[in-house]
């Protein structure tokens, strides 16, 4: 069962961060990027996705998950 969750998200400030980020998050089994704007992700995950996954993602792509919504 999937759930949607969202993400705040520190170290963005473009159009560009928004690309980079949605492209590390759609390269990751189980998370689809819902919608991914500038300081936030809203997400849906599957039941193997763990918050520090999602955590893991965002530190790949250069940004940091301040705290989930």
């Amino acid at each position: 069962m999937a759930i949607e969750k969202t993400f705040i998200i520190e170290g963005m400030s473009c159009g560009g961060c928004v690309n980079s980020l949605t492209r590390v998050l759609k390269s990751v089994p189980g998370i689809e990027p819902l919608k991914v704007e500038v300081g936030k992700a809203t997400l849906r995950l599957d039941d193997t996705v763990t918050a520090d996954a999602v955590r893991a993602a965002v530190d790949r792509a250069g940004f940091e998950v301040v705290k989930e919504a």
